[in-house]
């Protein structure tokens, strides 16, 4: 809205920053507060004034000046706040009350937001937003046909804990889900000592190389987003507490990359004593037999 006494605090949310623009007339009494008591957020001051000026400008990015951001399904939110914290008039009296103005900036999520047009080789900014976002990755514990989530974290020695690892990737490119690795503790802390690594290597499903084991991923998957795998239930040698934590690093790439040895999914065949892709050709578990697949970028 115009700058007038009657509406004295002007906000123009930009695409990537945004001006206000403050009357000095704050309060509509016909005195003008000082632009040195004025402030943006957490402690930003004014690009533009001087003292025959009425209006004091402040210009800062979406990010700055202590803003936060907040998401909701359909908008992006950011929010900070115009201070006013007058100074006394001597050190004994004040005659002005401190003021604070919420300002917020409101964008849609599903939409581009800019001054120009998109050229066909960017990437759409609603589609750049998605991918800084983070990603809500899941780990559960499923019953046997992995319909629904096991109501009990209780195992017996020659059951089978199913897991289902997911990332819910609404709004953004196929992902494709892979379980990097998956290391059993006695303490939440994985670097703590015994520990079993049972998937290892990028996606090597190495439990299942064990003679008592059947360990495998599950094959075909589900969705892209969603890979579940099997292990036999197992505890520590000589702990007696009956209690394992289980920390596992779960990564995404896009479902149109191929699978390499860096982004697998493979599990070991004691029939045939090969190793075996979920998907992708069946070298990129080779790697596994060697225990070296490489660093991840």
């Amino acid at each position: 809205r115009a700058v007038a006494p009657l509406h004295p605090v002007a906000v123009q949310c930009q695409e990537a920053q945004l001006v206000v623009t403050v009357h000095r007339d704050l309060f509509g009494t016909g005195r003008l507060v000082r632009a040195g008591e004025l402030s943006l957020g957490s402690s930003c001051l004014p690009v533009a004034w001087s003292p025959p000026e009425t209006t004091v400008t402040f210009v800062a990015g979406l990010h700055e000046c202590g803003s936060t951001l907040r998401v909701t399904p359909d908008s992006l939110i950011y929010t900070t706040s115009l201070n006013y914290s007058p100074a006394p008039a001597t050190p004994v009296i004040v005659r002005s009350s401190p003021a604070v103005v919420p300002i917020e900036c409101h964008y849609p999520r599903r939409s581009n937001v800019s001054s120009s047009g998109v050229k066909p080789t960017w990437v759409p900014l609603h589609s750049t937003l998605s991918s800084e976002e983070k990603l809500p990755f899941s780990l559960r514990l499923v019953n046997d046909d992995w319909s629904t989530e096991r109501a009990s974290s209780v195992f017996q020695l020659g059951e089978i804990l199913h897991f289902q690892a997911a990332v819910d990737a609404e709004n953004h490119v196929p992902l494709r889900l892979f379980v990097d690795s998956c290391v059993a503790t006695l303490t939440p802390d994985r670097t703590s000592s015994p520990q079993y690594t049972f998937i290892d290597f990028h996606g090597c499903l190495v439990d299942g190389q064990l003679d008592d084991a059947t360990s495998t991923f599950v094959s075909p998957r589900p969705r892209q987003d969603v890979l579940q795998f099997a292990v036999d239930a197992f505890k520590f040698a000589g702990d007696s507490s009956n209690l394992i934590y289980i920390t596992c690093h779960l990564k995404v790439s896009l479902a149109a990359q191929a699978p390499d040895p860096l982004h697998k999914a493979c599990s070991f065949s004691r029939a045939t004593d090969l190793w075996t892709p979920v998907e992708g050709s069946r070298d990129i578990c080779s790697c596994c037999e060697v225990r070296s697949c490489g660093l991840a970028r």
